[in-house]
């Protein structure tokens, strides 16, 4: 019994080191947000400031069109998180549920591609959106990003936890396939749905490289994009950009807020069954 609870003892002092750990860079960052530029990368840091600049949060919104960069940021990840829960569980339903010939190696072949680096296709991928003339617009982020094989992958071992005679009745009762995956599947994969759409937004909201090679127009910039406003030829205000950052965390923590129920039962059932 001693042994049980040293064990367990110990096991919650690693995980509140390790949450600690992972928490110090943000709040390192939210410390920095409302101290003075000269203030921030002192050495020795400085985790109290030496005056509060409150007014970092309000200047913000003055130097840069802040209002705009986050508009653009959400608009973006609410239309690519959409698109890829709904392709990612309509491909899953055929991957998991329907039979035909060379539905396994398909598969394999399309989570495959998880493994080649973005960098890899990156310049073919700029040379078809600019002969389609989507350069510069929102249409080429969404258009590439709308389908993921991770979404599909997460998707699909979700759907292996639903016993196939679940589907072998709705079939006997005339229901389409169409009919099974909105009627059926759907309602019964929340969580699953939750944790992709969940991790598709946070993915889409933190991207810095799309908007960076596809966005030049201002006007569309997101906020990773707007807030290298601060940064100079010979210098930056740093300040400001964590003021930004923080600014910025807070749709994310919202959203995982709300649905870090479905979030986590989603992580915790997914991949039972191969």
């Amino acid at each position: 019994m001693n042994t049980t609870l040293l064990r367990r003892g110990l096991a919650y002092v690693f995980l509140v080191v390790l949450a600690a750990a992972i928490l110090l860079p943000f709040v390192w960052m939210a410390v920095s947000s409302v101290k003075a530029d000269r203030d921030v990368f002192t050495v020795p840091i400085q985790w109290i400031p030496r005056s509060y600049h409150w007014s970092n949060f309000t200047d913000i919104w003055s130097q840069i069109p802040l209002a705009t960069y986050l508009e653009n940021s959400l608009l973006l990840s609410l239309v690519i998180t959409f698109l890829q829960v709904l392709t990612g569980s309509f491909a899953a339903y055929g991957f998991a549920k329907m039979r035909f010939p060379g539905r396994d190696a398909l598969f394999v072949g399309y989570i495959a591609t998880i493994a080649v680096p973005w960098q890899a296709y990156m310049i073919p991928q700029y040379i078809i959106m600019d002969k389609l003339g989507l350069v510069n617009t929102r249409w080429s982020l969404i258009l590439i990003q709308a389908f993921g094989a991770f979404g599909v992958f997460l998707m699909r071992q979700f759907y292996l936890t639903i016993p196939d005679e679940i589907s072998e009745a709705a079939r006997l009762d005339g229901l389409s396939e169409y009919g099974i995956w909105a009627r059926i599947m759907l309602p019964l994969s929340k969580p699953a749905l939750a944790s992709l759409a969940l991790l598709t937004f946070v993915n889409t909201w933190n991207d810095y490289m799309g908007p960076f090679i596809y966005l030049t127009d201002n006007n569309l910039w997101t906020v990773q994009i707007g807030l290298r406003s601060f940064i100079g030829q010979y210098d930056a205000q740093y300040a400001m950009i964590m003021a930004g950052s923080v600014i910025s965390v807070v749709p994310i923590l919202v959203v995982f807020l709300l649905g870090q129920r479905y979030f986590v039962r989603g992580i915790a059932t997914t991949g039972l069954k191969g």
